[in-house]
């Protein structure tokens, strides 16, 4: 194999289930340029951390010069004005500012730890609904469901409305799926289309809603915020709530279900898991670097020229930062490839850095830290049915779309 297939191969299917040899050969080539017109990819730990910080890498949409497509650009096809992740300072920094005064410290400094016993309750609701299985699909059984009941209670959805907020939300996610794009089936297409405009409709009513009689929930914060960036208008309130909604939708889905099957892979993790609920802080940090839902993020622009390693990237280039490859750069690791909870040094890239690291994360480490710590202590008796599972076809949020479990039991 040359160098030249390298990028294809990684976002080959094929290679789906275990990425991480090919991202070991890449590293091998700090800057790798396949051919003319395509991206510069970076998968040092290093480098991608700087790039990171660096203000000439732009997240600005409107920079591509020929955008790649991956589940995130997709789902903001909503007729909407981009979310803060799609711009550069100051726009982003205005919008990233005004949502965090609602989401957490100083201004609401309990938001998500507030969350907890809520969290708790949909995850025992959730395994409690599992029964008396003998098999469990972790995905479409508790990680698929999981993080849409979430931010129904942290956007305010009232509970009648949830139902119908999560089949309009199926539908959308659905949409994502590369394969089912490419297939064209007009009728689903015209489906998603119709679940995006009816979740921005009924959105928008909320928003107006709790403008008049706003509430403690996160969109009414978004609603009514003021302060010295002033406030955001309906439109960008929509493209907030949306990109927490799809956003934190499939990348906790992912986390959660990688952590589980790493778990699984991991029977000694398990067991010490289920005796110390508490450790899932450790275990979720390392699962951000040994398995992160993010792999690599496609949508970067230089609009300066940049050396890298020796490298020119130049002006107006595409850049590829692979996340997943500089998690297990051992110039940055100690025995990257060994799944370890107990490593001492965890400044991992699963949530991204700088300016644009994930808005949601304090969220998600919580969601997967209950949820892996409940898991662990109430199915009994927990093994593979397949392994690998059958994994979804998206390179960049990457994780098992089934994960098919024998069970002996649901603990109480």
């Amino acid at each position: 194999m040359t160098d030249a297939s390298l990028v294809r191969r990684i976002t080959d299917f094929a290679h789906r289930a275990n990425p991480y040899p090919l991202y070991t050969e890449l590293r091998r080539t700090p800057v790798l340029y396949e051919e003319e017109g395509g991206p510069y990819v970076v998968s040092s730990y290093w480098d991608i951390e700087s790039l990171l910080h660096d203000p000439r890498i732009s997240s600005d949409a409107a920079n591509l010069t020929a955008p790649d497509e991956d589940e995130l650009s997709v789902a903001e096809e909503t007729g909407l004005p981009p979310s803060f992740i799609r711009l550069d300072p100051p726009e982003h920094d205005r919008l990233r500012r005004i949502a965090n005064r609602s989401f957490g410290p100083p201004h609401r400094p309990h938001r998500i730890d507030a969350m907890r016993g809520e969290l708790s309750a949909i995850v025992s609701g959730l395994i409690d609904g599992l029964g008396d299985a003998r098999q469990v699909d972790v995905v479409d059984q508790f990680a698929y469901p999981f993080p849409v009941t979430v931010i129904c209670r942290l956007l305010g959805v009232p509970r009648e409305d949830e139902p119908r907020f999560r089949g309009w939300v199926d539908v959308i996610v659905a949409g994502l799926d590369p394969e089912t794009r490419r297939e064209g089936d007009a009728g689903f297409q015209h489906s998603v289309r119709e679940a995006r405009m009816q979740l921005g409709m009924y959105l928008a009513g909320l928003v107006e809603q709790r403008r008049r009689e706003p509430g403690e929930d996160l969109l009414s914060d978004l609603a009514v915020s003021g302060g010295p960036d002033g406030s955001m208008s309906v439109m960008e309130v929509l493209s907030t709530a949306v990109l927490l909604l799809i956003a934190g939708h499939e990348t906790t889905v992912n986390l959660v279900t990688n952590g589980m099957l790493t778990l699984l892979r991991h029977p000694d993790t398990l067991r010490r898991l289920r005796g110390e609920p508490a450790w899932a802080v450790n275990v979720v940090e390392e699962l951000l670097r040994y398995e992160p839902p993010v792999q690599f993020l496609p949508q970067r622009t230089c609009i300066a020229d940049i050396e890298v390693h020796g490298v020119t990237i130049p002006k107006g280039s595409r850049i590829w930062l692979v996340l997943a490859a500089g998690n297990r750069d051992p110039e940055r690791f100690r025995d990257p490839d060994r799944f370890d909870p107990d490593r001492e040094d965890l400044q991992h890239l699963g949530f991204g850095s700088g300016i644009h690291s994930c808005f949601g994360a304090p969220l998600a480490r919580l969601e997967a830290q209950i949820a892996l710590s409940e898991l662990a202590r109430r199915l009994d008796g927990p093994r593979l049915i397949e392994d690998p599972p059958p994994y979804r076809r998206n390179a960049v949020l990457r994780g098992p779309r089934h994960l098919n479990v024998a069970v002996d039991g649901i603990l109480p």
